[in-house]
């Protein structure tokens, strides 16, 4: 298939043109949902991954349905590329009743465990613990699925990283550690934070496999995660790959970004995974540019659809405010 690259055996031409519009899809549904809540129409908070699209699509690409995934509160990439009903995602944001959660979860609290999405974590490194429960139910029920868990640089420096790394290392669980380094961890760069150069060094202790990646290429990205899922597959145990990429918005809704300048911004902006994947796929032949704007445009047109669904779905109801909680 490709002309200069190996890849792994599931991404043929028709899955890598998918891709190309999934990218466009996770940036378009946060783009608009900053839109949203710049004009008060969404309410709560929110954390978009626009700059980082690759990193979920990218890994996600490699694995099988019936393999899951754990998100961060940064999840909305994460969602839609576990083939996330973008309807139901705008819906909750919006806090209509046709939305994930009924309309009462919003931004943080999206899951779809029929897809094998395990939800995203409103606690900073609060989903590694469920991942590694997760790949002990895959061992102990012999299940065969693996768990990609996606946490941020800041979440390595929590006690729960290092207790989850270490369960899942001498188990040998059948999960992949995806640290998303986009550099700070709210207002705090990592190199003020971490005293090591690359946080999958933190695997030799360990020992496991740690691998550091361009978390804006997507070849590389697909490549190396699905190494590490074949190992864990099986049976090798887990793997810790940190990718190196860049939130282009603030921190959350309400971050100014005074923390770093403009400069820095747009020598990552000029590395768009997304610009790049269309360089490559247009250099394999699988893409030209009038299909690269159809899928482009597909991608938009879904988004549009979901803000009308969600703005067109009725808000919950006041007797149905003590539903589905546990007590």
């Amino acid at each position: 298939m490709m002309k200069t690259l190996k890849l792994p055996e599931m991404i043929t031409e028709e899955k890598l043109k998918d891709l190309y519009k999934q990218m466009w899809t996770i940036r378009y549904f946060d783009e608009k949902v900053d839109q949203f809540f710049a004009k008060g129409l969404i309410h709560g908070t929110t954390h978009l991954c626009v700059g980082q699209e690759a990193s979920a699509a990218g890994s996600i690409a490699v694995i099988g349905t019936k393999d899951k995934i754990v998100s961060t509160h940064r999840g909305h990439g994460h969602c839609i590329a576990k083939e996330g009903d973008v309807n139901k995602m705008m819906a909750e944001l919006f806090g209509r009743v046709t939305g994930y959660c009924k309309g009462k979860g919003g931004s943080m609290h999206i899951a779809d465990v029929e897809k094998g999405n395990l939800g995203a974590n409103g606690i900073v490194g609060g989903g590694l613990p469920l991942a590694v429960g997760a790949a002990l139910t895959s061992k102990m029920k012999k299940e065969n699925y693996v768990v990609l868990c996606f946490f941020g640089d800041g979440a390595s420096n929590e006690g729960s990283f290092h207790e989850s790394v270490n369960l899942a290392s001498i188990w040998d669980l059948p999960v992949v550690f995806i640290c998303e380094n986009n550099q700070y961890g709210m207002s705090g760069s990592v190199k003020e934070m971490t005293n090591i150069e690359n946080i999958a060094d933190r695997a030799d202790a360990y020992g496991i496999p740690g691998k550091v990646v361009d978390g804006l290429d997507m070849v590389e990205i697909m490549n190396t995660v699905d190494e590490a899922v074949q190992r864990a597959r099986n049976g090798f145990g887990p793997s810790l790959i940190e990718m190196k990429t860049y939130r282009w918005k603030g921190h959350s809704k309400s971050d100014a970004k005074k923390y770093r300048t403009r400069e820095e911004e747009n020598e990552w902006r000029a590395k768009d995974g997304i610009k790049r994947f269309k360089e490559f796929l247009k250099s394999e032949g699988v893409l030209n540019e009038e299909e690269a704007k159809q899928l482009q445009d597909a991608a938009l047109a879904e988004i549009e659809e979901a803000v009308r669904f969600a703005e067109n779905s009725p808000e919950p109801s006041i007797d149905s405010l003590l539903e589905d909680l546990y007590a």
